[in-house]
């Protein structure tokens, strides 16, 4: 009965062991599948705030920073757009004359001579024609301009939906302080320690 009664304690034992580790498992396979969802959870939260950004800065510039709260750069946005709108209009202007200075004089239209621009009427044909393609060639450069200012603030609003959710609380310090060690070396060290997420990490350097 002895032998009998300490294999089947023997038994029981092995089988809470095994199962206790089988649980112990579980529960770690349990809470790693968690941490990958919320994870995964917040970097579809985080790619959904910078494709929105991104569609209202594509659509109107300037909205895409004011969905981010990143109201300041509003201004920026637009001070930097401003400049290739108004070089296309002052190069699609003086296109426009000197076009119609250089038709004119073509064609022999004595009588619209007096409708040339004053700037312009002192300029020879070629001069027109070298003048009207510089003005053509300068609005397509302004139009280019345009399209990267616009892109640029495209991006910008991607960016700064990504970085939305990116932790910049005081959690994230760095401390450095001198270490004097007192082994036989004698040596003088840095210790720098970093915060990331209420965990600490040491580092020191030697010297």
């Amino acid at each position: 009965m002895t032998l009998r009664l300490v294999l089947q304690l023997s038994l029981m034992l092995t089988f809470a062991m095994g199962s206790g580790q089988v649980l112990g498992q579980i529960k770690i396979k349990n809470n790693a599948m968690s941490d990958s969802l919320k994870k995964s959870d917040t970097t579809k939260k985080e790619r959904s705030i910078a494709s929105k950004a991104a569609l209202r800065s594509a659509i109107l510039p300037g909205l895409g920073q004011v969905y981010n709260k990143k109201y300041w750069k509003v201004p920026i946005v637009y001070g930097l757009i401003a400049i290739p709108v108004s070089t296309f209009q002052y190069n699609s202007s003086w296109y426009n004359k000197t076009r119609y200075a250089y038709t004119v004089r073509a064609l022999k239209d004595t009588a619209n001579y007096k409708n040339i621009a004053p700037e312009l009427q002192p300029l020879s044909d070629a001069s027109l024609r070298l003048y009207r393609n510089e003005f053509r060639k300068n609005m397509d450069f302004s139009v280019l301009g345009l399209l990267v200012m616009w892109g640029l603030n495209v991006v910008d609003a991607t960016v700064d939906g990504h970085l939305r959710k990116f932790d910049i609380s005081d959690e994230l310090s760095m401390g450095i302080k001198p270490n004097f060690s007192t082994g036989a070396s004698g040596q003088i060290g840095l210790s720098a320690n970093f915060y990331f997420d209420k965990r600490r990490h040491t580092k020191t350097f030697v010297y």
